[in-house]
């Protein structure tokens, strides 16, 4: 029975594509045929810790959230478990990564004290927790170039290349089938720092 239904499907898949390899045009699947919903990955985030930084989380998680379709940031709803948590200390800004989507990003104080923009640092950090790398030297338009970009530098969105990385990432949670593997393991914890 399985193998008649393969048979049966591959095709209906031949004939439909026939006209398209010859030149022809294709036809539309009839109107019943349902559509599958496509739907980004949650993944959600404790900010409790990050002290006055709370909107610049929020905001750079919204950041994130304008920028690509594979992937959403929520906050963690009261008493769930988050997949991201975001501190505020005294040091650095850094990230540290548990595999893709996981991990404990920390505001420092330390860059906002010599100037960097807070929504930038969330956005940036956000980014390694979604597979990006640190990218510096870099210009202000690569969101990645952290601190290499100066303090002048207020540009909170990922630029293009950004996207496509992460929505690559992620393009497993469109396709339904969960989230595509990077090259090579995930480290379980992996420092980054700007």
């Amino acid at each position: 029975m399985r193998i008649r239904t393969l048979t049966g499907s591959l095709a209906a898949v031949l004939v439909m594509s026939f006209p398209l390899l010859s030149g022809g045009q294709a036809v539309a699947a009839p109107s019943g045929v349902p559509e599958q919903s496509l739907a980004a990955r949650v993944l959600t985030y404790d900010a409790s810790g990050s002290a006055e930084f709370r909107s610049a989380v929020d905001r750079g998680a919204a950041v994130w959230n304008e920028s690509v379709a594979a992937v959403e940031l929520r906050p963690a709803a009261s008493g769930q478990r988050a997949d991201v948590r975001v501190l505020a200390d005294n040091g650095w800004p850094r990230a540290l990564p548990t595999g893709l989507g996981g991990g404990t990003v920390y505001i420092g104080r330390q860059a906002v004290n010599q100037g960097y923009d807070t929504i930038r640092i969330s956005a940036h950090e956000l980014g390694h927790i979604l597979g990006l790398p640190d990218r510096k030297p870099g210009p202000c338009s690569s969101l990645m170039s952290g601190s290499s970009a100066g303090t002048a530098c207020t540009n909170r969105y990922p630029n293009a290349a950004e996207k496509a990385t992460v929505e690559k990432n992620f393009a497993g949670a469109l396709s339904g089938t969960g989230v595509t593997e990077q090259a090579g393991p995930t480290p379980r914890a992996v420092l980054i720092r700007d």
